[in-house]
Order: structure tokens, then C-alpha cells, then sequence
């Protein structure tokens, strides 16, 4: 084996453990491999025809990926969300960030507006990771975060319009719009036709041979296939193979598709970004870094302003808005798609210098995000992101040291529980992390107080002790917190009762063995709910229905995760 394929490998595998160690992106690690590897570093490789031809095709299955995401029913069902937050997200950002443009750069309209769109484009695989990572994916946090990165992935399509555009389709600014305009809707009317009535049916009769490699060629050539229609027609590839991902989203397939691909995406992925890498221009970074670290603080700041003030205005609560500001404050893979796009098809819609600068602006911004991310979790831990005044005036009423529950958590669950407690006259004590949350708690009489319910000093200060309360309930949306929690309040009352809430089976798991008493899974609870009101209606017997719930509660759900886990 040649020792540079082996020193390569070596720097790919260093930095992507790095990295990943970091919570950055691991693609960057690919793209800053290749940085090092290439003729501006240790000169192990110069930029061939096969490395541009690999670099190709990692565009391609890039574009094929992203269409593939981008299910129009999947877009109708969150439609509120996506075309709301998400449509507004961008707006800001580009409303924010034209004028300065405009005014730095001599760019024309259509190139000013095209970079502004490119630069609210967000990095949709660091931030699911960030998600993930944070336990945040299935809470409100990362429904609205995912909406947002749903609507910039249909922002695409009027992007990769734009393309075609500036290798002179139209002259003048209408015509452009128009054309962007019509492209969009045509692409759009045509996956929802083809795929259904043409695509769906030649799947159909591909996949009842069951044979893998016979559904994977089929892909393969649906792929290559309207990349060469596009080309044909005088459009970049990019466009056809994004649009067999959008005709093969809209077919039943779509999931079996993914799941096959998705190897092969990820090594030339990796490609695309080595070739990427390869191919910058350090000497003129170099000689415009501080442009490059200007413009990264620059963007980093302007998004996380602009995203942060829609949220409040949609009335996200504060936290919960800086959180989405912050994941979604950096730049994109899709930027730096679309840049090496126009750069490999010679279109110019900025120049090419300029178009490196950027490159570069939105690499540096997405390693920003997990250290910003990491400070802001250290700042709010201690509570100085909460000012001195407010906490004084939220906490000003002290706690009573008499409750006998403690609520850990006042969303719609710990307020919902504070009412039954209120109506028999138990007194209780509830904590929450949410400012805003508490603030309107407080204005409607609930006795509830911020603070952090991970923390043992603010327990027992709100009046968490032995032999005093008599239960907890642990009432969180987000399974890491409620796990810490758990872990604190039997640390201060190890005979405690807690009850906790859990979204599923797993995590109910999980906190019990923690400690709680008893963990209710909200997804089960609420199919027995419905079971329990299909069969009264149905004329089951009350006595069988209590002794089935009863069967099937029983032994803390094991008879039912049997079952699930043998349909899995």
C-alpha cells in the first residue's frame, strides 16, 4: 500500500476522533484532511481528474440525499411549523444580512440575495447530532429546531433554480424571478406526478425480486439517469440527481432506499469534502484571514439574533429560543455545496475569490457552534444568564418549607398535577428552569420557583428533606435532566416515593432503575387510554377492561416490551 494512502487514513481517522470528541461536525474532518494532505499542505496528493471526478460524485450523492429528505407530505403534515418559524427564520436572516452585504460587497442583486439565502442555510447533520447528543430530539426544542431545517432543505429548490440562472437564461431581474419561480413549482409538480404514477410502479416491480443488488442498481440508474436528462438540457447535474431524490421520496420505497445508499453517500461524501479541501485556496486566506474570522463572528452573531427574535415573537420561551438561536447560528454543508457547484460548472454568480472566502467563513462558523454551546451550558448552570433582578423577583416568595410534594418540572404535566393537588388541599412545591414559565405559574397563584432541579442545594432549599415530603414527581420533557434528577433527589431522600413521566418504554426503564417508584411511559398510557374507551364503546365489560389494564400495566409494562421488542 502507497505510505501516503497510509499517513491520510491516519490524519482522517486523528481528526475525526477529535472532532467527534469536540461535538463538531465529523465531514470537517474529511475536508480539513484533505486541506493538510493536499498541494497547500503536506503535498502527499495534487488535484487530479480522479480527485475532481470523486469530487463529483460526492456532490451528486450529496444533492440525491438532500432530495431525498424532502417528502412533500412529510413538509404538508408540519406545514404550520416549517412555514412559519422556518420561512421566518430565513427571511430575517436575509433581511439582516443584505444590507451589509450589499454595501461591503459589488455583488448584483440577484448574487447579494443568493449568498444571504445560502449563509441562513444551517448544517442539518451537525445539528441533529447536537440534538441527539443533548436528548433533545423528541422535545419541543427539537421539533421547532428540525421545522426550521426542514423549511431550509425546501429552500433548496429555489436555490438550485437561481443556478442555471446566472449562466445568462435571463436578463433582466423579473425574468429571473419568474424563471426561479416557475422552475420550483415545475420541479415540485413534477416529483409528486412522476414518482407516483411512473417511479412507484417500476420499484414495485424491481423490489418483488427480491434482490438487493437489483434495487440498488435500480436506484443508482434512476439517479445517473435524470442527472444526465439535466445535463442535457443545459442544467448542472446537481439538479437532476437532487431530483431523483425528491421523485424517490415521494414513493413507498423511500426508507429502503436510504438505508442502502446511505454507505455509499458517506464514502463519497468524504470525498467531496477531501476534494473540497484539497482544492482551497490557502494563499489567499491566508492573505484575507481577517476577513474570514470577521465574517464567522459576523454571521455566527447576526444568525443567532435574527433566530432568536422570531422565536420570541412566535413566543418560544426565552431559553428555549437562545438554544435554537445558538444550534442554528452557523453556517452549512449546503453553502459550500452550492459554492463548489458553481465553481465545478464555471457558473460565476460572485467571484471566485470571494466564493473561497465564504467557503471558508461558513467552515469556520460550524466549529463554533459546539464550543458556544458548551459555554452557554456552563453560564446557565450557574445561573448567570438569568439576571440577579429577576431571579430576585421570581424567588422573592420563599418556599414553604411544609410541602408535602415536589414537583420537578411545570409544563402542561406539572401543572396539570399541581391543580389535583391543589383541589385536595395537599400543599406542594413546584421547580422549574423556564423563566417565563415560572413568571406566568406565579401570576396565575401556583407555588412555583425557578431553579435548577438537577442541583441538591436547590432542592433542599426549596424543601426537598427526609421524612418531611412525601412523594416527587419528576414531570420533564427531556430524559437526560429527568435522569440527573432522579439521581439528585434520592441522593438527599433515599426513601422518597418519585413518580416520574417518560415518553417511552426505554426511558421509563432507564429511570426506574435510577430509582422512581414508578415511571409511566406517556406513548403507552395514552394507547391504553384509547384501548380503554374502544372497548366500553365496543360493550366490553368494565370488570374485563380493569382486568386487562391492570394485566397490562402489570410487572411494570414487561408482558408489553416483550411484545414490542419482538415486532422490532
Amino acid at each position: 500500500m502507497n505510505t501516503s494512502i497510509l499517513i491520510f487514513l491516519g490524519i482522517a481517522f486523528a481528526l475525526v476522533y477529535f472532532l467527534r470528541m469536540a461535538r463538531i461536525g465529523t465531514l470537517l474532518a474529511f475536508l480539513i484532511a484533505g486541506f493538510i494532505a493536499g498541494p497547500h499542505g503536506l503535498k502527499l496528493w495534487e488535484i487530479t481528474e480522479i480527485w475532481s471526478f470523486l469530487g463529483e460524485i460526492g456532490i451528486t450523492f450529496l444533492w440525491f440525499g438532500m432530495g431525498l429528505e424532502l417528502n412533500v407530505r412529510r413538509l404538508w403534515q408540519m406545514r404550520t411549523t416549517i412555514f412559519g418559524f422556518g420561512a421566518g427564520q430565513v427571511l430575517m436572516v436575509a433581511a439582516m444580512l443584505f444590507p451589509i452585504l450589499f454595501g461591503i460587497a459589488p455583488w448584483t442583486i440577484l448574487g447579494t440575495v443568493m449568498v444571504c439565502l445560502l449563509l441562513s442555510m444551517s448544517s442539518s447533520s451537525a445539528d441533529l447530532g447536537i440534538l441527539a447528543d443533548r436528548n433533545e430530539l423528541q422535545t419541543s426544542l427539537g421539533r421547532q429546531t428540525f421545522s426550521i431545517l426542514l423549511f431550509q432543505d425546501l429552500l433548496a429548490l429555489p436555490l438550485l433554480a437561481m443556478i442555471p440562472i446566472f449562466s445568462g437564461r435571463s436578463f433582466s431581474l423579473g425574468a429571473e424571478i419568474i424563471d426561479i419561480l416557475v422552475m420550483s413549482a415545475g420541479l415540485l409538480l413534477g416529483v409528486v406526478v412522476v414518482g407516483r404514477w411512473l417511479l412507484n410502479p417500476l420499484m414495485k416491480r424491481v423490489s418483488r425480486m427480491k434482490s438487493k443488488e437489483a434495487f440498488l442498481m435500480a436506484v443508482l440508474l434512476n439517479l445517473a439517469l435524470w442527472a444526465v436528462v439535466a445535463e442535457l438540457v443545459g442544467l448542472p447535474p446537481a439538479i437532476g440527481a437532487f431530483l431523483a431524490g425528491m421523485l424517490l421520496s415521494e414513493t413507498v420505497y423511500r426508507h429502503q432506499v436510504q438505508a442502502d445508499i446511505d454507505p455509499y453517500r458517506t464514502l463519497f461524501l468524504a470525498f467531496f469534502f477531501i476534494a473540497l479541501g484539497m482544492g482551497m485556496n490557502l494563499p489567499l486566506l491566508a492573505l484575507n484571514w481577517w476577513v474570514v474570522i470577521a465574517g464567522a463572528i459576523g454571521l455566527v452573531i447576526i444568525k443567532f439574533f435574527a433566530i432568536f427574535i422570531v422565536a420570541r415573537v412566535r413566543k418560544v420561551p426565552s431559553r428555549e429560543a437562545s438554544l435554537i438561536a445558538l444550534i442554528l447560528a452557523q453556517g452549512g454543508e449546503f453553502g459550500l455545496l452550492v459554492l463548489q457547484t458553481m465553481k465545478s460548472t464555471g457558473i460565476e454568480a460572485i467571484p471566485l475569490p470571494h466564493s473561497e472566502i465564504l467557503m471558508a467563513v461558513i467552515i469556520l462558523s460550524m466549529m463554533t457552534t459546539p464550543i458556544l454551546l458548551a459555554i452557554y451550558d456552563r453560564l446557565y448552570e450557574s445561573g448567570k444568564l438569568v439576571s440577579n433582578t429577576r431571579a430576585k423577583k421570581i424567588n422573592i416568595k420563599k418556599a414553604d418549607k411544609n410541602s408535602e410534594v415536589i414537583i420537578c418540572g411545570f409544563g402542561r404535566v406539572g401543572q396539570t398535577i399541581a391543580r389535583m393537588l391543589e383541589s385536595q388541599n395537599i400543599p406542594y412545591a413546584a421547580i422549574d428552569m423556564n423563566v417565563d414559565q415560572v413568571v406566568r405559574g406565579r401570576s396565575e397563584g401556583f407555588n412555583v420557583f425557578y431553579g435548577d432541579t438537577t442541583k441538591k442545594a436547590v432542592l433542599a432549599d426549596i424543601g426537598l428533606v427526609p421524612r418531611r415530603v412525601r412523594a416527587v414527581v419528576i414531570a420533564l420533557d427531556n430524559a437526560h435532566i429527568a435522569k440527573s434528577t432522579v439521581r439528585a433527589v434520592r441522593a438527599l431522600t433515599p426513601g422518597v416515593r418519585i413518580f416520574a413521566r417518560a415518553r417511552n418504554l426505554n426511558e421509563a426503564s432507564i429511570l426506574k432503575k435510577e430509582g422512581a417508584k414508578l415511571a409511566l411511559p406517556e406513548t403507552i398510557e395514552s394507547s391504553f387510554m384509547l384501548g380503554e374507551q374502544v372497548l366500553s364503546n365496543l360493550g366490553v365489560n368494565r370488570d374485563k377492561i380493569d382486568i386487562l389494564m391492570s394485566r397490562m400495566r402489570g410487572n411494570n409494562y414487561e408482558t408489553l416490551s416483550g411484545i414490542l421488542n419482538r415486532n422490532k
